[in-house]
């Protein structure tokens, strides 16, 4: 049926035909009559601090419901602070739509008011860059928007609206929802896979990558058990399996467990679904040699471009997630399943090894013991508490010794953007607002989007905020003294008192400096959530030469000099 509606009008009259609930980020005036158009709709428009902040809570929307994230913002400045969020999605594969403002067409191309071209800009770090120059055409161009954002591997997806289009009237019908497209395997693939298998004297599936679903993680999970199947999950792709489940035999990404990984390398079939086996899952491209690994490849990625890309695998298919895990779940019960059961029980011993408390609290009387600090969190918070966290040395405590209780629970940009913890931490009570959801955030990192806490406090979001205060940027200390020892240039902070800060944002806010204390402050900080629906922060001040589970700042500083350098 056709309507006369403004442009404005029109975007979000098709926002609402392809199921948006939420949108996030700043206001701007270069998109006024979309902003008037929202006042008369269902649509939740959520008011950010800073178009970064907005754009990561859409990315931690994507995530979490596997449908694009939508964000707003205005042009030039907004657009920029933006770019973070979009190559987070990018490397992500996270399903998002960000809306620009522009300027009007009678005035492009003259460097008019903060005027840049996007589809330059977004080129290298977006599925799909356009501009909307015709009212009668934004029906079009959205539902192609969700289309490309959600088929193959999923993304972010960048559209330009300039301000004369959002005024202009048209008549034009809307169009249907979109429907995302996957390829799926061919029986003689699933064939040769099974066949692979077989043969194999040491598997190891490799979960990773975008386009999971809960039922697609209950296949997988099926798959491995009825196959004793050891399972690995890619650099924060930690909860497409129950942590618990007895054939999770770890993580695969920085601060690999080094017998797992010796795992990897001895394997002789490795079964990758999902992740693109980048950088950071092969340790460098050591894990796996590139481009032609020693162990035979299987690799399953959305992506028909991204497979071969790196690695020449044995076995290359082109499918979606939930259309593999389904597949997989009908070859259960293999007859050389049962030679792979010790496999799995070994490789789970060294993970429940791997994860018991680090000499450097064991053997040390340290006042703040953050192995202990994860241990009381997972006694105190329920099995499908949602982790959230950026980039940073603080993130392993997290990483190696929290047990993730399953799709979704964990929100971490693969990306290694700092800033991400606060907004997705916000961003995924906004959306489930009856789970727990604890932030794990560094004490520089925090301090990029700490002041999305205002967002929180605004509606309602109850997260629980956990700063790592060790006065500086641990991670970048820590290489510096690994390459430059006793050389201290640019990585020290002084910080602010974080727990009074929240308070005056509106939240609560407590200081823990030894091990004893965190428990109790847990609690009120749970507590306090549940009960007034606002966010909970407790500052962790601790010693900065408490680095890594495995080394301190002195240990890293002595073997490099030791080395010479």
């Amino acid at each position: 049926m056709l309507k006369s509606r403004s442009g404005g009008q029109l975007i979000v009259d098709a926002l609402q035909v392809h199921g948006v609930d939420t949108i996030f980020g700043v206001p701007g005036e270069s998109y006024l009559p979309v902003l008037d158009a929202l006042h008369d709709s269902p649509i939740r428009f959520i008011i950010n601090r800073q178009e970064g902040g907005a754009a990561f809570m859409a990315d931690a929307y994507g995530k979490m419901t596997g449908k694009p994230g939508i964000c707003f913002v205005t042009r030039g400045p907004g657009a920029t602070n933006a770019s973070i969020g979009v190559h987070t999605a990018y490397q992500d594969s996270t399903p998002m739509i960000l809306f620009i403002g522009q300027v009007g067409n009678d005035f492009v191309e003259r460097e008019a008011f903060q005027e840049i071209d996007y589809r330059r800009m977004f080129g290298q770090m977006a599925k799909w860059v356009a501009q909307i120059d015709r009212a009668d055409r934004v029906p079009e161009y959205i539902a192609r928007a969700f289309q490309v954002a959600t088929s193959g591997r999923p993304g972010p997806v960048v559209l330009a609206l300039p301000e004369d289009m959002l005024a202009q009237v048209a008549e034009v019908a809307d169009t249907r929802h979109y429907t995302p497209v996957q390829a799926s395997a061919s029986p003689q693939q699933l064939a040769q896979l099974r066949n692979m298998l077989t043969v194999s004297q040491r598997p190891v599936l490799l979960l990773g990558g975008s386009g999971w679903d809960k039922a697609a993680c209950q296949h997988i999970s099926e798959f491995a058990t009825s196959n004793h199947l050891p399972v690995a999950c890619a650099f924060r792709f930690q909860d497409l399996i129950d942590n618990a489940h007895p054939n999770y035999i770890g993580d695969v990404g920085i601060g690999i467990n080094p017998k797992l990984a010796q795992r990897l390398k001895d394997a002789d079939l490795i079964i990758a679904i999902g992740p693109r086996l980048g950088e950071m899952t092969t340790s460098g491209y050591s894990v796996l040699e590139a481009p032609v690994p020693k162990q035979k490849l299987v690799h399953i990625h959305s992506d028909a471009l991204e497979l071969g890309r790196v690695y020449q695998a044995d076995l290359m298919i082109n499918s979606g997630m939930k259309e593999i895990a389904e597949a997989l779940a009908e070859m259960a019960g293999l007859d050389a399943a049962t030679k792979w059961k010790a496999t799995v029980s070994e490789a789970r011993a060294d993970l429940l090894a791997w994860q018991t408390e680090p000499a450097i609290f064991a053997k040390e009387n340290a006042p703040l013991n953050l192995w202990q600090v994860v241990q009381d969190i997972k006694r105190l918070a329920p099995k499908d508490t949602i982790i959230t966290n950026g980039a940073g040395n603080y993130a392993t405590w997290a990483h190696r010794y929290f047990p993730y209780g399953g799709m979704r629970t964990q929100l971490a940009p693969t990306s290694g953007a700092m800033g991400y913890s606060v907004p997705s931490g916000v961003a995924a009570k906004i959306i489930d607002p009856q789970r727990t959801v604890i932030t794990f955030a560094g004490d520089g990192e925090y301090l990029m989007n700490g002041q999305e806490l205002a967002t929180a406090v605004q509606y309602k979001a109850g997260v629980v905020i956990i700063v790592f205060n060790n006065g500086m940027y641990g991670t970048i200390r820590m290489h510096q003294e690994k390459e430059f020892p006793a050389r201290v240039s640019g990585t020290e902070l002084h910080n602010p008192d974080f727990a009074a800060l929240a308070r005056a944002f509106g939240g609560s806010g407590e200081v823990v400096n030894t091990t004893a204390e965190f428990a109790p402050a847990l609690e009120r900080a749970l507590e306090h959530s549940r009960q007034n629906n606002l966010p909970a922060l407790i500052e962790l001040r601790y010693d900065g030469n408490l680095i890594t589970p495995g080394a301190t700042l002195e240990t890293l500083r002595k073997a490099a000099q030791d080395s010479g350098k």
